[in-house]
């Protein structure tokens, strides 16, 4: 596994335990790295993604809603929303290639929710790099 794919995986349990519990970002991290061990330039990237989701959360949110067709943002579930938060955020905020960062969100839905899951995020997260294709300007 990638030393960015493990960092994503971080930033993804993090940003669901936020959601849960909206403690201090500084906190939460602190806590979070107590039992997690890795090298620093995982953890940085996993703490970078994490948050600058969290910090987005409510654009995120609205751009998720946008891309679920008739899916309210209180049904989806709550491992399938941070997954969702942490690609979206990394296609908006960093240069990681669009198709990577999809990819590496239906692997993650794959890994922590429903077999089926993957296939959502992929829907979703699909919609939105088209959105970014069709109006570049527009992230």
């Amino acid at each position: 596994m990638s030393l960015r794919t493990k960092s994503r995986e971080f930033a993804m349990q993090m940003l669901f335990q936020w959601d849960m519990s909206k403690q201090d970002l500084t906190k939460l991290e602190g806590k979070f790295w107590k039992g997690a061990k890795a090298a620093e330039q995982t953890r940085s990237f996993a703490n970078q993604l994490f948050e600058g989701a969290a910090h987005d959360s409510t654009p995120l949110d609205e751009l998720i809603s946008k891309h679920a067709d008739n899916w309210r943002l209180e049904r989806l579930a709550a491992i399938d929303r941070a997954i969702l938060k942490l690609a979206l955020h990394e296609m908006r905020a960093t240069d990681t290639p669009p198709k990577v960062v999809i990819n590496e969100a239906v692997e993650l839905a794959k890994k922590f929710s429903s077999p089926e899951a993957g296939k959502f995020v992929n829907g979703i997260l699909d919609g939105y790099r088209k959105s970014l294709e069709a109006k570049p300007q527009e992230k």
